[in-house]
């Protein structure tokens, strides 16, 4: 049988630029490759600075071990044989982490810079490199040939009997489980199922058939060689895992359970219980006596270990119903579970050898004290008409469960009060809390019974490409008119994304463009991008030719090489044969230096390329505890009375995580924890709130059309966080819309920041672009940013909302802000503000000196002439006394930094408590307006009103300007001649003058006494005003 290995291929094409080694201003080079113990080298080019190899190495993916990293290095040497050096020189090394390496299908020829193998290396150049897993069929090896026959049939027996002895340690293994089973039914009291009498001398080998097949039969039982096979195929539907094999696979153990036939139809079980088991509880043989009755609680101080530890605890009581046996009924029994005021019904179970459910169901309870009797009952169908039997548990006697441990094996239990036949049920009980891996699928009583919107997932955004379409021209065009100028243009359409070059007027039908076009494109790529050859006409355009190109077949590159062009075929778009239209230019590639923008720029979460290879390693670990909400509005009316059906939505990078819905509550706790890789420090986590409209529709038996109601959000900046603190507070949500601020309530969550890099690393990261370096080699205009941004929100919402459970695309597009840049009287008043703000500095600084040079203060006056003294006399104090200025205000504002609370959404600074209830009304209406013509003229009126403000305001900077410029422009002769002569003046007394003189008299004439000063504005400001502008020839 085939198997399945992966490998790593590197592919060293070519070198750059290398140092010249042999003496006479060439090297002879030639690249060693380790991997993981394994070395292969390439041939020697000679002589040869910008060498080129072409050559293909593969490597064995090893498993992790302490002895061979996952770096994969690279060392370029010139070769001692063909140069004046009896040694081989190095030319520069390369070490590669195993998390920049793709599967095959990205890979893309990437350049890299050499770095020095020794400090006092000379090292330069670059290598250029495709680094990729590829997944190789092995085939079974070939079958001997007659020569070796005979040394084959002396290795042969050994051959059986290692088989024979894996065939019987493989049977002997549900045995040696069967044994223990039995070993702790001895030490508990089984049920009163009658004991099963050993088989016979004579079908002792039936027996043990028997034996070696009933746990199979189990719902957790599962053949070795089948999950091996299922582990592969995850791994490599996965991210790149170095081991996918799974040779030490054992099968996990099972509850013994022994059977035996009897006379009748059903089989009678025996129990094999362990003693963490729960005893079941005497009931009596009524069906309608299921009463709870307080009974008195032991001691549960003893609770199960978290990794939760930014979260408070939630203690549920867990039930797992895996199957039934022995029932009397033929059709789909159903199971009902009743704790502490809680009820719930299973679905149907499926009907095989058994009565199957595997179904798990999480009980909330407010303290582990708390004492009640769980009650799980058997009917014939979901009506309750016919009782099959059921079985009480003292929940005090429910088993703690520890995360670390294996989960609960699920146990046979007799069933009591249904009868002369009484069926046996197969489940598992045990008290734990959200930190247990049974939880997010199980059905829990806090989310109303919903298993489909209120389930917590995690999803991850699509892979966004840039597509650059390059349009360079077109040959052979028959215009539809002939012997005269055709205006031409193409169209490109990639899904719903369509865009079009400029017209290009030709007489010969040979059309150029010479224009790019961006798109973006999701993973998997599966559309097809089309090109339209248009005819512009007066009546309108006419489309001459037509081709498609399959995304799948355009090249991909991380940086700013030439992508080779293609000439490619037109085709008529009203005929089904293919026929020649003349041929079309294009250069198309994948643009993976780039990173797709879908957030704001202040509030992006990532700023990784799209290309895994251009990843730098994370820096720190973020960790995020959603613990609840308190004092919520209603949102919705159900059953007479307000309620909220509240849920959670965290996004960072490509990560999305969404909380599990509670419903109808207004104080809802989730108690949920996650965490992210941490690239950039300079980054924000966004959090929303959410009511459900889907929570309604129990076990989906109607769509909801509604949208989910938004209910506020919160931002941290992770670079605001102390490494290893742990900030737990509780945020305001508050929601602006037309009838102004409105408080939702009020979220808290718990975040930390955890470095991983060493600290010298991670503030170098500050030292970086915030964007990948294509960003500055080929950079994007801002109207075309927003029009890409625009695209892959709309990319992100769509594919979001076809997940299960669906992420809302008005979620996701709150959580982007996608309508953020929409125009508003607020934000321009906001920002203005803000303006001010960050002047008030500049302007204190001018009130201090105007306050000093009025002497306001004589002692200050006196010492900052000293101060002026000081720094005229001795200049190279300036800079210095101004850097120990700035940090004496830094050390003396960091005893007023903020301690507790993040930094959050501010209605003050905002301005949105004293904001117009018309101008909210302008903010949030859409686009066309849908208000009355009275009042579009009343706003139209008003914003010519601003512009007016901003018009005269421009007007005044450029006259400041104009007048600068009209210094030596001899606009005015007379101003012009005063100024080169008092420039002239200047520049002889400050030939003769020292500079000094002239810097201590000027600060001492400009800091003389107010007794001394005219009040009347200085000679210099009146000159300058006099001078003319080109204000007076605008119309």
């Amino acid at each position: 049988m085939a198997t399945t290995i992966q490998k790593l291929v590197v592919e060293v094409v070519d070198a750059r630029n290398l140092v010249p080694k042999d003496g006479h201003g060439t090297s002879s080079p030639y690249v060693v490759v380790d991997y993981y113990g394994q070395r292969k080298k390439t041939k020697t080019v000679l002589r040869d600075i910008n060498p080129t190899w072409n050559e293909v190495l593969r490597f064995n993916v090893e498993k992790p071990s302490d002895v061979f990293s996952d770096m994969l290095e690279l060392d370029v040497y010139h070769d001692k044989n063909l140069g004046p050096t009896s040694r081989n020189n190095s030319l520069g090394r390369l070490k590669l982490s195993s998390g920049q390496f793709v599967k095959k299908g990205e890979e893309a020829l990437i350049y890299y810079p050499l770095e020095r193998k020794y400090l006092l290396s000379w090292i330069r150049g670059e290598i250029g490199l495709k680094v990729y897993y590829v997944d190789e069929v092995v085939l079974p090896p070939p079958p001997p040939v007659d020569e070796k026959k005979a040394e084959e049939v002396k290795v042969e027996p050994p051959a059986d009997n290692v088989a024979a002895a894996v065939l019987s340690d493989q049977q002997q293994t549900p045995a040696e489980e069967m044994l223990d089973g039995n070993n702790a039914a001895s030490q508990v009291e089984a049920t009163a199922a009658p004991p099963v009498e050993p088989p016979e001398a004579g079908e002792g080998e039936k027996g043990a058939e028997a034996e070696g097949e009933k746990p199979a039969e189990g719902d957790d039982q599962v053949e070795p060689g089948a999950d091996s096979q299922s582990v592969q195929a995850d791994d490599h539907d996965d991210d790149i895992v170095l081991d996918p094999t799974s040779a030490n696979w054992a099968p996990a153990q099972q509850p013994g359970i022994m059977a035996s036939t009897t006379s009748g139809s059903i089989p009678e079980i025996k129990v094999a219980r362990t003693t963490s088991a729960p005893p079941p509880l005497t009931r009596p043989a009524t069906p309608a006596s299921y009463a709870s009755t307080s009974l008195d609680s032991p001691d549960h101080s003893r609770i199960e270990r978290s990794s939760f530890d930014l979260v408070d605890k939630m203690h549920y009581v867990f039930v797992k119903v895996v199957k039934a046996g022995s029932l009397p009924t033929n059709g789909s029994p159903v199971v009902k579970i009743a704790i502490a005021g809680s009820h719930v019904t299973s679905k149907p179970a499926r009907k095989a050898k058994y009565f199957e459910w595997d179904q798990t169901f999480a009980f909330a309870r407010d303290a582990p004290e708390t004492s009640s009797i769980l009650e799980i009952s058997v009917w014939a169908d979901a009506g309750g008409a016919n009782f099959l039997g059921g079985i009480c548990f003292d929940a005090t006697e429910i088993p703690l469960r520890d995360p670390p441990d294996s989960p609960l094996a699920p146990q046979w239990y007799r069933l009591e009060g249904g009868g002369a036949h009484r069926g046996d049920l197969m489940l598992a009980t045990w008290i734990g809390t959200q930190a247990d891996e049974a939880f997010p699928d199980s059905w829990k009583s806090d989310t109303g019974g919903n298993l489909v919107n209120s389930r917590a997932k995690i999803y991850l955004s699509p892979k966004l490409w840039y597509l650059r379409a390059s349009i360079l021209e077109a040959q052979d065009i028959l215009p539809l008119t002939a012997l005269k100028e055709g205006s031409f243009q193409m169209k490109a359409q990639l899904g719903f994304q369509v865009q079009k070059t400029k017209v290009s007027v030709s007489r010969n039908g040979n059309p150029s463009w010479n224009e790019d076009l961006m798109f973006v494109a999701a993973e998997p790529f599966s559309e097809h991008l089309i090109f339209y050859l248009e005819y512009r006409q007066q009546k309108g355009p006419v489309t001459l030719g037509v081709v498609g190109i399959p995304l799948s077949a355009i090249e991909r590159r991380v940086d700013d090489r030439k992508v080779i062009s293609r000439w490619f075929n037109l085709e008529d778009p009203k005929s089904d044969k293919k026929g020649y239209k003349g041929r079309v230019h294009l250069s198309l590639c994948f643009d993976g230096g780039y990173h797709v923008m879908d957030e704001a720029a202040h509030v992006c979460s990532d700023y990784r390329p799209t290309a895994r290879q251009l990843w730098k390693p994370p820096v720190g670990t973020l960790e995020l505890g959603i613990i609840g909400c308190k004092n919520l509005l209603p949102m919705k009316t159900t059953n007479g009375k307000g309620s909220t059906d509240a849920y959670t939505v965290a996004k960072y990078g490509s990560k999305w995580v969404r909380t599990r819905t509670v419903s109808d509550t207004l104080d809802p706790k989730w108690n949920e924890q996650y965490t992210w890789k941490v690239y950039d420090p300079c980054t924000v986590l966004t959090i929303g709130v959410f009511d459900s409209w889907g929570a309604l529709d129990i076990n989906g038996e109607k769509e909801a059309t509604r949208p989910d109601f938004r209910m506020g959000k919160v931002r941290v900046r992770v670079s605001t966080l102390e490494t290893g603190k742990v900030y737990k507070n509780t945020y305001p949500l508050v929601m602006l819309g037309n009838s102004g601020v409105q408080k939702m309530g009020e979220l808290e969550v718990a975040v930390r920041f955890v470095r991983a890099a060493p600290t010298l690393d991670f503030l170098h990261v500050y030292s970086q672009p915030l964007l990948p370096l294509m960003h500055h080699i080929k950079p994007l205009g801002m109207g075309q940013q927003e029009m890409l941004r625009s695209t892959a929100v709309k990319i992100m919402a769509a594919h979001l909302s076809r997940s299960e459970p669906p992420l809302r695309s008005e979620v996701v597009r709150y959580m982007l802000d996608a309508d953020s840049h929409t125009f508003s009287m607020r934000k321009v008043r906001a920002n203005w503000s803000r303006i001010v703000n960050v002047s008030s500095c500049v302007i204190d600084i001018v009130r201090w000196i105007e306050n000093t040079r009025g002497w306001k203060n004589p002692t200050a006056t006196i010492l900052v002439h000293a101060l002026l003294v000081m720094l005229v006399w001795f200049p190279d104090l300036i800079v210095p006394t101004l850097a120990f200025y700035v940090s004496a205000i830094g050390i003396w504002n960091y005893r007023f930094r903020s301690k507790d609370k993040l930094p959050h959404f501010c209605p003050k600074i905002s301005l949105a408590d004293t904001v117009d209830r018309d101008e909210l009304d302008e903010e949030f209406d859409t686009v066309p307006s849908t208000r009355s013509p009275d009042i579009i003229r009343m706003r139209y009126d008003k914003l010519r009103a601003i512009g007016a403000r901003v018009q005269n305001i421009l007007g005044d900077f450029a006259t400041q300007g104009e007048r600068v410029q009209a210094l030596v422009t001899w606009r005015d002769p007379r101003a012009t001649a005063i100024f080169v002569v008092l420039c002239l003046m200047v520049a002889f007394v400050l030939y003769l003058v020292p500079p000094k003189m002239v810097a201590m008299a000027f600060g001492f004439y400009y800091f003389r006494h107010p007794l001394f000063r005219d009040q009347m504005p200085s000679p210099v400001l009146n000159f300058f005003r006099r001078l003319p502008s080109l204000s007076d020839k605008i119309m």
